[in-house]
């Protein structure tokens, strides 16, 4: 495997989406929902799925793939090709400029790449493993605080946040904000994981995310020297990243209210 050839190929993928993206951007755009009535799906989720996965099959059709909306394709090979082929959707479809095209390679359970570009910003956060974080060409590192009253968080809600109000991160949000400098909410937990590599953000938490939200971003956040923790369960992945300390101490904020958060 040429790890710099997948690196170099993900990136253009990338790149290829983020202007399918900005192409259909404020236009009348047909959309349906999923699981709840705001969780949405556009028309462009599928182009830009669809132009990814065809260029994975085209370069490495032996290779697994899960995705956001075409869901698994699995075989034996070691190699998975992990996608969110537009973060941020309700954004995107509001005209908001904060969605990401999501690219991450595995083989097992090992991270090899991750790649989440920003169309809008024209920002490019990628990584392979033992090569470092960037942004672009620039070099990346989590930051350096060490306390959570000097600490810029960021977090979202989940989409079941109306039916499931014991788990929906109010209750959290509203136990950790006082104790913190400030906290933002951008609507993509890909952007939000690679604000926290390249120190924009200290941490970010959330909850019942999926995989394809985390898998380029958890790679990128820990070669720019941040920590990433987390716990699946059947509704998704509770997450907790940042830089090591701010990681610390917000595991024992949120646990002071809620226990059962990492499992």
């Amino acid at each position: 495997m040429d790890l710099q050839k997948a690196l170099d190929n993900a990136k253009q993928w990338a790149v290829e989406a983020g202007s399918l993206q900005l192409e259909y951007m404020n236009q009348k755009i047909k959309y349906n929902t999923k699981s709840t009535d705001v969780d949405m799906v556009t028309e462009v989720d599928f182009l830009c799925e669809k132009l990814i996965i065809s260029k994975i099959k085209e370069f490495y059709p032996l290779h697994s793939i899960i995705s956001e909306e075409a869901g698994e394709s699995l075989s034996d090979n070691e190699y998975v090709w992990i996608i969110d082929p537009l973060d941020g959707t309700n954004n995107y479809f509001h005209g908001y400029p904060v969605f990401a095209v999501s690219i991450a390679l595995r083989q097992g359970n090992e991270a090899l790449l991750g790649v989440v570009h920003l169309p809008f910003a024209g920002e490019m956060f990628w990584a392979a493993k033992g090569m470092g974080a960037y942004i672009n060409d620039e070099k990346i590192n989590v930051s350096e605080t060490d306390n959570l009253r000097g600490a810029l968080l960021a977090t979202g809600f989940p989409y079941d946040k109306a039916v499931d109000v014991k788990n929906n991160n109010i209750d959290i949000f509203a136990h950790i904000v006082p104790d913190i400098m400030g906290i933002r909410r951008s609507g993509s937990a890909a952007y939000d994981l690679c604000c926290a590599a390249c120190g924009r953000l200290d941490g970010y938490w959330e909850m019942k995310i999926k995989l394809w939200d985390m898998a380029a971003g958890e790679l990128i956040i820990r070669e720019a020297g941040g920590e990433v923790i987390y716990h699946t369960h059947e509704k998704g992945i509770n997450l907790i990243a940042g830089n090591p300390t701010i990681v610390k101490l917000l595991k024992e904020k949120i646990q002071e209210c809620h226990k059962g958060f990492l499992g």
